[in-house]
């Protein structure tokens, strides 16, 4: 019975991590009056995903280097010292490298008889700093521990740097020009008369709807394909949806910019 309850806790915990957001409270859909024909909300990567992916797997190559080095350079220590003080640069590294290179934008779309509307947020990370939290505060922990083990009044200083190095991080990522840079929030409203092209990229799983607009820089009308972000099984219905709202439009396959 334990084991259960276990295991449904669990699950309610990676719903928790998996499920879209909530709307954000600044939200007002336009055509909320209206019945919506569809509507979704999803948490997607909008950049280059291979390049995003790439960078990732360089930076964990330099942080398992970086935490070699550390637990090479500290020989005059025992092992378990060592070994805490890699774990520790790596851990710090790594929290630094995903925030950077696996950050995903909240997305809402909602359709209705009069057109279409994309909404797209992007939260701050808390769950980054409670992380750092929880690192700096057991990472003192276990230094203060070995401090009285071995009775060395050293580890007692790494029992002061190393948090207050995490805590320092972690004061740089909670300030007010961090959080305005990992925040945002746009909601855009479009005409079904605006699309131009229903654009389908197979590769990425992805449909975008071309759609025309004026830009006053260069004083021309220009093109843009808004990618629509949904699960991977989900294209079919998008399409067939598309295919029954706007008939008298040409479907083309080529690449989609996700960062569009």
């Amino acid at each position: 019975m334990k084991v259960l309850e276990g295991l449904s806790s669990v699950k309610s915990l990676l719903s928790h991590w998996v499920r879209p957001r909530e709307l954000p409270p600044q939200l007002t859909w336009k055509y909320a009056h209206e019945s919506a024909l569809l509507g979704w909300r999803i948490k997607a990567r909008n950049y280059n995903t291979v390049i995003a992916n790439g960078l990732f797997v360089f930076w964990l190559v330099v942080a398992v280097w970086f935490g070699f080095s550390v637990y090479s350079n500290f020989e005059r220590y025992d092992e378990p010292t060592r070994s805490l003080c890699a774990l520790l640069f790596f851990s710090v590294l790594m929290v630094a490298v995903l925030s950077m290179t696996h950050q995903r934008m909240n997305f809402a779309y909602r359709f209705t008889a009069s057109g279409a509307e994309f909404c797209e947020w992007k939260n701050f990370p808390e769950w980054a700093l409670r992380f750092l939290t929880c690192l700096a505060i057991i990472s003192a922990i276990l230094f203060a521990c070995m401090a009285s083990l071995y009775r060395d009044a050293g580890y007692l200083i790494y029992a002061v740097i190393g948090p207050a190095k995490v805590m320092l991080l972690r004061a740089s990522m909670n300030s007010k020009a961090y959080r305005d840079l990992q925040t945002e929030f746009h909601h855009r409203t479009y005409e079904w008369s605006r699309f131009t092209l229903v654009v389908v990229d197979k590769k990425q799983a992805l449909v975008g709807l071309e759609f025309c607009w004026y830009d006053d820089y260069m004083n021309k009308d220009s093109l843009s394909t808004a990618p629509l972000f949904a699960k991977r099984r989900e294209l079919d219905h998008l399409l067939a949806f598309f295919e029954e709202r706007l008939p008298h439009l040409p479907r083309v396959s080529r690449s989609i910019d996700r960062a569009a």
